[in-house]
């Protein structure tokens, strides 16, 4: 599969202070990688970095387009969605208002009612809830609620952060066998940094330790999931 996402050099942080020291990451066309690594290592500021949240410097290209100086609208508008962590819904709107907001930067207007029916067809929970206020559901509801969002920008690439975070080990589950679906039937890209490291390696293609704002490993899941340092630090095997 070719490129989808190239990451080079990648520097980011807040203030003047630097997270992240050039990294380099590659997500391929309709592929699976995830970024595993201690809190603090710099995860979430990489996803920040791609969706133009935080400063950087260094090369970012996607489709083979130059996104590093983009605002993060823009970045969107290219088929970027980010689902951040704390799953990011608007509390007092409904679930359809949602859906809705989710596709915002796109301008084929007529088709948005069916790719609402489209992920109701994933998450068969949110067409029963479509009135409720996304507050008022459960973790997991609010969950597949960000994921659904993000599928409404009909994007090749979904950056997830922490998707299982706060949720019961069934929902994890479920969410994951839902994101295996959106993968094979959307052809969808995505970059998930996740705390359950087993999951995250059973669903990826491929695999980057990141410690410290440093890539310190790299390379197919599989192989990554045999790592003597990964399987003690993070498969408590």
């Amino acid at each position: 599969m070719s490129a989808l996402l190239q990451i080079c050099g990648l520097s980011a942080g807040y203030g003047r202070a630097d997270v992240l020291n050039g990294i380099e990451l590659t997500v391929a066309e309709g592929g699976v990688t995830t970024l595993l690594g201690p809190n603090g290592a710099g995860k979430t500021t990489t996803l920040r970095a791609i969706s133009g949240l935080v400063r950087r410097t260094g090369s970012i290209r996607f489709q083979g387009v130059a996104i590093e100086t983009l605002a993060t609208e823009d970045i969107a508008r290219l088929g970027i969605a980010h689902v951040p962590e704390g799953r990011g819904t608007f509390q007092r709107m409904s679930v359809f208002e949602n859906l809705q907001l989710g596709a915002m930067p796109r301008r084929d207007m007529p088709k948005i009612r069916a790719d609402i029916e489209r992920v109701y067809g994933y998450f068969p929970i949110l067409k029963q809830r479509y009135t409720q206020a996304a507050g008022l559901l459960s973790g997991g509801e609010q969950q597949m609620l960000a994921v659904a969002r993000a599928l409404m920008l009909r994007p090749k690439l979904i950056l997830l952060d922490e998707p299982s975070f706060g949720l019961a080990p069934l929902v994890v589950r479920e969410l994951f066998a839902i994101l295996s679906r959106v993968r094979r039937d959307e052809k969808v890209a995505m970059l998930i940094v996740e705390q359950n490291a087993r999951l995250a390696l059973e669903l990826a293609d491929d695999a980057y330790l990141l410690e410290t704002g440093r890539i310190v490993l790299s390379g197919k899941s599989q192989d990554v999931a045999q790592n003597e340092r990964v399987r003690s630090a993070y498969l408590g095997a």
